[in-house]
C-alpha cells in the first residue's frame, strides 16, 4: 500500500480544524461539565454589568461616540496577546499534562471578507456571538433572530466554504 502522497498547506491548514488539536482523550461523568456552567453564568454576569451586551453601547462604538467597547476589547486582546506568549514562552501545559499547541494562522483575503460581514452584523444587530445568549437571558428574546440567524450563517459557510476565497 503506498502511504506516500502530498498535501497542499491550505490542506494541511484544513486538516488541523477537522477536530480539536488540545482535545483531551478522557471522558468525563455529565455533572463534570457543571464547571463550564458556571463559569458561562458568571461570564454572562460580567457581560450584563460591563455594559458589553448593551445595543446603546455597541451603537456607540460603531458612532465612534465613547471609548468604553474599545477599551474592553483592547483589553481582551492584550489578554489573549499575554496569555499565548506565556503558554508558549513557558511550554504551559493542560490541566491533564497535555502539550498545548498553538498553529500558526496565515493571513489571508478571506478573514477581510468574513471581518467585513461580521462587523456589517454586528453593527445592525448590535449583537456578536460571544454576548448573544447573555442578551437572551436578560430577556431581549428578539436576540433569538440573531441567533437563528448565526448559526444559519455558519451552515452557509460550511455549506459552501470550499468555493469561497481562503
Amino acid at each position: 500500500m503506498n502511504t506516500n502522497f502530498t498535501t497542499t498547506p491550505e490542506q494541511d491548514v484544513r486538516a488541523m480544524d477537522a477536530i480539536c488539536v488540545n482535545q483531551s482523550e478522557k471522558t468525563h461523568p455529565l455533572y463534570y461539565n457543571l464547571k463550564y456552567m458556571a463559569v458561562g453564568l458568571i461570564f454572562g454576569i460580567i457581560f450584563v454589568k460591563s455594559e458589553v451586551i448593551s445595543w446603546f453601547r455597541i451603537q456607540e462604538m460603531f458612532h465612534l461616540q465613547s471609548f468604553h467597547m474599545y477599551g474592553i476589547i483592547g483589553s481582551a486582546i492584550a489578554v489573549g496577546m499575554i496569555s499565548i506568549f506565556l503558554i508558549k514562552k513557558l511550554n504551559i501545559k493542560t490541566i491533564y499534562g497535555e502539550k498545548i499547541s498553538i498553529a500558526d494562522k496565515k493571513f489571508n483575503k478571506g478573514q477581510i471578507y468574513g471581518g467585513l460581514i461580521f462587523g456589517l452584523g454586528w453593527g445592525v444587530t448590535g449583537a456578536c456571538p460571544g454576548p448573544l445568549f447573555a442578551q437572551i437571558g436578560i430577556g431581549a428574546t428578539v436576540i433569538g433572530v440573531t441567533l437563528l440567524s448565526a448559526i444559519a450563517g455558519t451552515w452557509v459557510y460550511g455549506r459552501f466554504r470550499d468555493r469561497l476565497p481562503h
